[in-house]
């Protein structure tokens, strides 16, 4: 690993040393953690990934929920709230939905996917770099905590109007928020590379 590392919140750079199996490195500056401790392992994080990436498949294949209003129903898919949004001419919006429910948390599960299958084989994938830079730039758009939010709320309220059933999406898009929140916490940029490094050995 670099011999230096950059504190995230406040950029002051530090030396970087072993820290022990339990402890933690803080900025001397603003006390913020400058690495998380290296004890995850990297079948955890793929397997993670690959549930993620599941669920992320069932989030799209199936109804997020079905409203019922005097005697018709309708529903609609993860995609098709997009859909929607670009129907009533809200185009900014519909691909910012679009992006961050879909395509940032495809590419983040598929990116660590690419990078750690390799990893655990003790091999290099072609454009490792390449593909961990997307991965840093791309994870911080992944919103499917946003999303769950804006539609839980959009639901309360919905209920007094329409009787609403809840579809398998809805509870897979739940699952794949919290898969996505342990994914994160156990991948960051420190412990990917000690994984590397580690596989060079």
């Amino acid at each position: 690993m670099s011999p230096l590392i950059v504190c995230p919140a406040c950029d002051l750079v530090h030396r970087n040393a072993e820290t022990p199996v339990r402890g933690r490195t803080r900025c001397v500056r603003c006390r913020a953690p400058l690495q998380r401790t290296e004890g995850s392992a990297v079948d955890t994080a793929i397997a993670l990934a690959v549930c993620a990436l599941v669920l992320l498949l069932l989030s799209n294949a199936y109804p997020l929920v079905q409203m019922q209003v005097n005697g018709t129903s309708r529903d609609t898919t993860l995609i098709g709230a997009a859909l929607g949004l670009y129907a009533q001419h809200f185009d900014s919006l519909a691909a910012l939905v679009f992006f961050t429910t879909v395509v940032a948390p495809l590419l983040q599960t598929a990116a660590l996917l690419y990078v750690l299958i390799p990893v655990r084989r003790r091999r290099r994938a072609p454009g490792q770099e390449t593909v961990f830079r997307v991965l840093v730039q791309v994870r911080p758009w992944s919103f499917m905590e946003v999303f769950m939010l804006g539609a839980l709320a959009a639901l309360v309220r919905l209920s007094n109007f329409a009787h609403i059933v809840t579809g398998i999406s809805l509870w897979s898009c739940l699952l794949l928020m919290f898969c996505l929140s342990a994914l994160t916490s156990i991948t960051s940029p420190e412990q990917i590379w000690h994984w590397i490094e580690r596989s060079r050995e």
